[in-house]
């Protein structure tokens, strides 16, 4: 059966961008090669990419216009996977969206991700927003949390954990940007 991993930024004080969605502090600091090697390796383990309603726009547009207009941008060996995997938006509200490789599912979202991990093929990566995560993260549906802890605090902003949840820190790797990444699994 596939995994569902989820892959998010956030910053010291728990808070996965700003009140308003603001998330300019993930590009603080410099780059590491070596992370930006491990955020690829990562997508590479999965084929299929879920996301909530209010971030497609701006993820799809983003990576598809690496791939189409920016064909030296360091950016281009992720851009083509973001592009190229199977994207799936969940929402209540549209039910079509433009974009290379996505659908819309706007069935339950329980039964649908549990369909999805019975299907052959590679893992699952979601990549958010927070009030779907959340969802995802209250229902139990991650199998895999890769939390990428920024140096940064900004005081107030959204959260993607609602209630208590425990988890096994499996593994944790730092980078000389300052970032951690740290690999949860559920208990």
């Amino acid at each position: 059966m596939r995994k569902l991993k989820l892959q998010m930024q956030m910053t010291l004080d728990g808070f996965v961008a700003g009140p308003n969605g603001e998330s300019e502090w993930v590009w603080i600091g410099k780059r590491d090669e070596s992370m930006f090697r491990y955020i690829i390796e990562l997508a590479g383990t999965c084929d299929t990419i879920l996301l909530g309603r209010k971030m497609t726009r701006e993820f799809i547009d983003h990576w598809e216009d690496v791939v189409d207009n920016q064909p030296d941008s360091r950016e281009q060996p992720l851009a083509q996977l973001m592009v190229n995997h199977r994207k799936i938006v969940f929402s209540r509200t549209q039910t079509t969206i433009k974009g290379r490789n996505l659908e819309v599912e706007n069935g339950d979202l329980v039964a649908a991700v549990e369909a999805l991990k019975k299907e052959p093929g590679k893992d699952i990566m979601v990549y958010g927003g927070a009030n779907f995560v959340s969802s995802l993260i209250s229902q139990n549906l991650i199998d895999e949390y890769y939390i990428f802890s920024n140096p940064v605090a900004i005081g107030n902003g959204l959260s993607i954990f609602k209630e208590q949840k425990i988890l096994e820190l499996e593994s944790s790797t730092a980078y000389s940007n300052g970032k951690i990444v740290n690999k949860y699994l559920p208990v």
